[in-house]
């Protein structure tokens, strides 16, 4: 069948082969360098609606290229606190972005933004932002040494060889590998620790980190630091998940014609989506290898006690 090149298939390619990190270790690692702070725009920022926890301010913004940009804080912890608004957001790629979006961007007054992706993503759509907000590289997959099949565009334009190939659990089974990596890769450790000991630093805020999608590694720092700062676990995974709610609308239409052609639909929403058994995977592998949240910060990312103290008196209210 005929696809408009919006609907092609090959953004479902391109999924799988980032977060396996086809390729990643061939590019620059993570930046070794702390954020510097960037001096304040000359104009405050325009005040921001109060959103509920995990609302899609991208989308209250206009902003339709980043649906999932989104609030870190405002969520409860477990004795009681609030995680402070305005402190961190989330995102997906801010590309392609109009001049408008730009506009309407610069409300938030970001100062720092963390880009977690690949040179070769980033060559491919760098961030479109305002001129004032500083751009910090740190590439969770450097070091990842995994690959998707070589056949694998050709494998999903043949759905049907595609439901033997990735169906019946495959395709699960190589995100659950890809966020174990989050935790154990020395690319992903280095650049998760560049990035927690940044967001401490007060002189960086507000800052925004974000991948491709917003969902994977993204979701992982997310995740990792609201469990840090005492937030429940059912409310974690809530989070984690509400990137389905603003992800998968726009992948409809390709995750319909893939389905029309005899692909089974759990294939592209298990790439274009998350699973609960995604995240659970990421904390399996931390407590397999730590022992606690605690202990991954401090042996696995190397900040002590006093760095995770800096994080909680920066975000806890």
């Amino acid at each position: 069948m005929t696809r408009s090149p919006r609907c092609s298939l090959a953004p479902l390619v391109s999924a799988v082969i980032v977060l396996i990190g086809c390729g990643a270790g061939s590019q620059s690692g993570p930046a070794t360098e702390v954020a510097t702070p960037v001096s304040e725009s000359s104009e405050s920022a325009e005040a921001l609606p109060a959103l509920p926890p995990g609302q899609s301010l991208g989308r209250e913004l206009g902003i339709a290229a980043v649906p999932n940009l989104r609030d870190v804080g405002g969520y409860t912890t477990a004795d009681g606190a609030t995680v402070a608004r305005g402190v961190v957001y989330r995102s997906e790629v801010f590309h392609p972005l109009g001049a408008e979006d730009i506009e309407s961007l610069g409300r938030v007054g970001l100062k720092t933004v963390y880009d977690l992706r690949t040179a070769a993503e980033i060559a491919e759509k760098p961030d479109q932002l305002p001129a004032d907000a500083h751009h910090i590289t740190l590439n969770v997959l450097a070091d990842s040494k995994g690959a998707a099949p070589a056949e694998l565009g050709a494998l999903m334009h043949d759905p049907k060889k595609a439901n033997a190939e990735l169906g019946g659990g495959k395709i699960e089974a190589m995100f659950t590998k890809g966020y174990r990596e989050f935790v154990s890769l020395d690319s992903a450790k280095t650049a998760y620790r560049e990035l927690f000991l940044s967001l401490a630093d007060g002189a960086n805020a507000p800052g925004v980190f974000h991948c491709t999608t917003g969902k994977d590694r993204t979701g992982w720092a997310a995740a990792a630091l609201l469990t840090l700062l005492g937030v429940p676990q059912e409310t974690v995974m809530e989070d984690f998940l509400r990137s389905n709610d603003y992800i998968l609308p726009q992948y409809q239409k390709v995750v319909d014609e893939f389905v029309a052609d005899g692909g089974d639909r759990e294939i592209p929403l298990a790439i274009f989506g998350v699973k609960a058994e995604y995240l659970e995977a990421s904390f399996d592998e931390m407590r397999t290898q730590y022992g606690s949240i605690e202990e991954y910060f401090a042996d696995g990312l190397g900040i002590d006690a006093a760095g995770q103290a800096a994080l909680r008196d920066r975000f806890i209210e």
